[in-house]
C-alpha cells in the first residue's frame, strides 16, 4: 500500500487582506472554511489507510471530488461569517445568501444577490452550470490522486482563491455535438477570469513567486 500523503498546510501568509468580498465574508472566515476541508480529508484518509484502503482522492471520480471540496466549503463558511446562510432550495442558485433575506434561506434565482462557489482543479478554464449575474469564488486546488503530475508524498493542496462580480456576459457556453450526452457548461471568458484572479483572496507561495 502506498504511503499516506495527508494535505498540506495552509501558508498563513497566502491570504489577501485587501481582497474585496461582498456580504460580510472576509479572508478569515474563507481561511476557517478551508482549515475545516483539511482537517475532514485528513480524517478521513487517516482512517481509511489505518484500514489498507485507497484514498477518498483515489476512489472518487474527479469531477466528484470537486464537487465535494466546494459543497463542504458552502456549507462551513456559514459557521463563520453570520451575514451567510446556505441556499438550501435545491439547486437553488447561488450557494450562499444574505442571511435571512430570503424566506427559510431558500432561493430558487437570486442572482448577483449572493456568492456562488466552485472548486476546481484547473487554473482557468473555470465551468458551471448557471452562466448567470453572481459574485462567483473558486477553490483551485492540487489533487492528492495518483498520477504522472503527483511527485512521491504529494497530498491535497489549495492553490488559488479568487471572486469576483460576474455578469451573464462573462460565461460562454460550450458546444457538444448532436450524439453527445455530457451536460451543456459555460466557461468563464478570460476577462472575467482576469477580474477573479486580480481579486485573489489566497495564493500558495508556488504562485506567487511565479509572479515576482
Amino acid at each position: 500500500m502506498s504511503p499516506l500523503a495527508l494535505p498540506e498546510a495552509l501558508e498563513g501568509d497566502g491570504f489577501n487582506r485587501r481582497a474585496s468580498i461582498p456580504f460580510g465574508l472576509t479572508p478569515e472566515h474563507v481561511r476557517a472554511a478551508m482549515q475545516d476541508f483539511l482537517d475532514f480529508l485528513t480524517a478521513v484518509d487517516s482512517q481509511l489507510h489505518s484500514r489498507g484502503m485507497i484514498s477518498l482522492e483515489n476512489t472518487m471520480m474527479q469531477a466528484n471530488f470537486s464537487s465535494l471540496v466546494g459543497e463542504l466549503i458552502a456549507n462551513q463558511i456559514p459557521r463563520y461569517c453570520p451575514t451567510l446562510a446556505r441556499n438550501v432550495y435545491h439547486n437553488g442558485h447561488p450557494d450562499l445568501l444574505p442571511a435571512g433575506k430570503y424566506l427559510g434561506d431558500a432561493a430558487q434565482h437570486a442572482g448577483a444577490n449572493g456568492i456562488e462557489i466552485k472548486a476546481s482543479r484547473y487554473a482557468q478554464g473555470w465551468q458551471g452550470h448557471n452562466a448567470e449575474d453572481a459574485w462567483l469564488m473558486v477553490f483551485v486546488f492540487r489533487s492528492g490522486r495518483n498520477g504522472p503530475k503527483l511527485l512521491p508524498g504529494q497530498g491535497f493542496k489549495f492553490l488559488l482563491v479568487a471572486g469576483a462580480l460576474l455578469s451573464k456576459s462573462d460565461w460562454q457556453f460550450s458546444g457538444r455535438s448532436s450524439t453527445s450526452r455530457r451536460t451543456i457548461t459555460a466557461s468563464v471568458k478570460p476577462a472575467g477570469a482576469a477580474r477573479m484572479t486580480a481579486n485573489w483572496i489566497y495564493k500558495c507561495r508556488e504562485l506567487r513567486e511565479r509572479e515576482r
